[in-house]
């Protein structure tokens, strides 16, 4: 994440005042909204012909990062550290030798 991409967000949000709206549970509400969102483009199509609609996928994939980008910097999480961190998480859990190839869960593997 670039911080000129948090910066053009939150001047968005707060040239509108918004700020006082942004609380970490109506961020997280709005992410899983705005997912339902990205959600309703697949429902009742094969993969292949939700794909065509890109637009709407791209803008609803933007919304759930904006909230996503909104919340990491109301509780001043740097977004690439906590991705690290989740990365090195998810490696311990799913090891090449037994993940590679697999769509198991963890505790299946």
């Amino acid at each position: 994440m670039t911080n000129e991409s948090l910066n053009k967000i939150n001047d968005f949000r707060d040239e509108r005042n918004w700020r006082q709206f942004h609380n970490e549970k109506d961020l997280a509400l709005s992410i899983s909204l705005e997912a339902n969102e990205l959600l309703e483009i697949y429902q009742w199509k094969s993969a292949e012909e939700g794909n065509q609609n890109r637009e709407a996928i791209a803008d609803e994939l933007a919304d759930v990062l904006i909230y996503s980008y909104m919340m990491a910097s109301n509780l001043g999480f740097d977004i690439d550290e906590i991705i690290e961190q989740k990365l090195e998480k998810n490696a311990t859990k799913y090891p090449i030798d037994k993940a590679k190839n697999s769509k198991k869960k963890y505790n299946d593997l």
